[in-house]
């Protein structure tokens, strides 16, 4: 959404986040998942989902579109009762084969990928939604500390339609963590923001939940956003969970060649084990933890591969170098590779297409995974 600030009559510029620390923090609560299962219609959109997330933790469900993120937070919130499995809040059952508690009663704070303002509702008012309970008094205090610690009590008696998209989302955040739920769950809450913008609203956000304490649910499709958000990150793939961890335990210990794709890109290079090596164009390397005639595939991820002038025993042809501002990505074909090798390396890199280079892989680096029999 364009900036419609000139438009309105108020002056354009920048509304910066409050001081940090003036949040207020809320009593943090577990969420479980206990083999959920559900399905839409007869397509299953989550099958046999397990995950227990503690109090304050960060968690991202990563994956593509269409894998059964969305669809967690759905049943987490209330607003989707699963087909079958358990959710439990603090270790009580809040969702299952006979107890169904409805979302007001379960303390969790719900931020739309869309951000759901309410078009005829002023921003204090939108805020103020979720304290129905409380005085009015109380209510338009407790709002106007929280839009002011986003940045956006300047705006409390304007409409959302006269907020840029990075307002509104500001806006969306106040009203979910304004009655200090102990559970926040958030749809893909970056989305809507021009790349010019989502690193800062992201590291403002991130500063925000801290200060909270809630336990946090972020679903993304972004590794990079997971990366730089996430205390774990569960990887899901058509309804499961794929496997879940550290940042860099998903990074660094890929389970399978799907999680290696996933946070980088990656040359795969079939091969079979002997005498508890594999023998490839690029070099021949250890198979710890494979047996002779196992089939593998190696993972070579850019930065595994140095790259020289002069060719050497290995060595490839450059077809390709991209521009990616601090490093250049180089795409390699190698004889007995089906698919050219990817190289990044430090900006500035001379090599031309069609020239020969020398290649040498980093053991270190490399990722192996049992291929298919």
């Amino acid at each position: 959404m364009s900036d419609n600030s000139e438009k309105f009559g108020r002056s354009k510029r920048v509304s910066h986040w409050g001081a940090r620390g003036t949040a207020g923090a809320t009593i943090a609560a577990s969420l479980s998942f206990d083999d959920i299962c559900h399905d839409y219609d007869e397509v299953r959109a989550v099958d046999h989902f397990s995950l227990k997330i503690i109090p304050g933790e960060i968690v991202c469900l990563l994956g593509q579109s269409g894998c059964g993120k969305t669809t967690l937070l759905r049943i987490a919130a209330g607003i989707e009762r699963q087909t079958s499995g358990r959710v439990l809040l603090n270790g009580h059952e809040i969702a299952g084969p006979a107890v169904y508690l409805p979302p007001e009663k379960r303390n969790i704070g719900l931020m739309f990928q869309d951000y759901a303002l309410f078009p005829h509702m002023t921003i204090l008012e939108n805020v103020c939604f979720g304290l129905r309970d409380h005085k009015l008094k109380d209510a338009k205090q407790a709002a106007l500390g929280v839009l002011s610690r986003v940045g956006m009590a300047d705006y409390a008696d304007q409409y959302p339609h006269v907020l840029s998209g990075g307002e509104q989302q500001r806006v969306a955040l106040a009203r979910a963590i304004v009655p200090k739920p102990g559970i926040l769950l958030m749809d893909e809450p970056f989305s809507g923001l021009d790349q010019r913008l989502r690193a800062n609203v992201r590291r403002e956000t991130i500063a925000l939940l801290h200060e909270t304490r809630a336990t946090c649910i972020i679903v993304t499709h972004d590794p990079e956003e997971a990366m730089q958000l996430a205390d774990r990150i569960a990887l899901m793939r058509k309804g499961h969970l794929v496997q879940v961890g550290t940042p860099e335990e998903l990074y660094k210990s890929p389970i399978d060649i799907f999680v290696a794709r996933f946070f980088s890109p990656v040359t795969e290079i079939s091969a079979i084990v002997r005498s508890r090596k594999v023998e490839t164009p690029l070099g021949v390397f250890s198979a710890t933890g494979f047996s002779n005639g196992d089939k593998v595939v190696l993972g070579v991820r850019p930065q595994a591969v140095k790259i020289t002038k002069t060719p050497g025993k290995y060595h490839g042809k450059i077809v390709h170098t991209e521009f990616l501002g601090d490093v250049d990505q180089v795409s390699v074909a190698v004889e007995g590779l089906e698919k050219n090798l990817m190289v990044r390396v430090a900006g500035g890199f001379e090599g031309q297409r069609g020239d020969l280079v020398g290649l040498k892989l980093d053991p270190r680096k490399l990722l192996m995974f049992a291929g298919k029999n």
